[in-house]
């Protein structure tokens, strides 16, 4: 998600955690309010993890 501190936090889980986790964060770390506006702006910049090459 794009951010004004150039924050580099990323986060793999399950989808309820992955919008839980950086919700929690925007909201303590960058002074967003923990709203349902921004879980769905969340929601809609997840991508489904690419599996890792061995």
């Amino acid at each position: 998600m794009p951010s004004e501190t150039n924050c580099t936090l990323a986060i793999t889980g399950e989808e309820d955690e992955a919008v839980r986790a950086p919700t929690e964060q925007g909201a303590s770390a960058h002074g967003h309010e923990n709203t349902a506006e921004l879980r769905t702006q969340i929601r809609s910049t997840l991508r489904d993890e690419m599996p890792q090459q061995v």
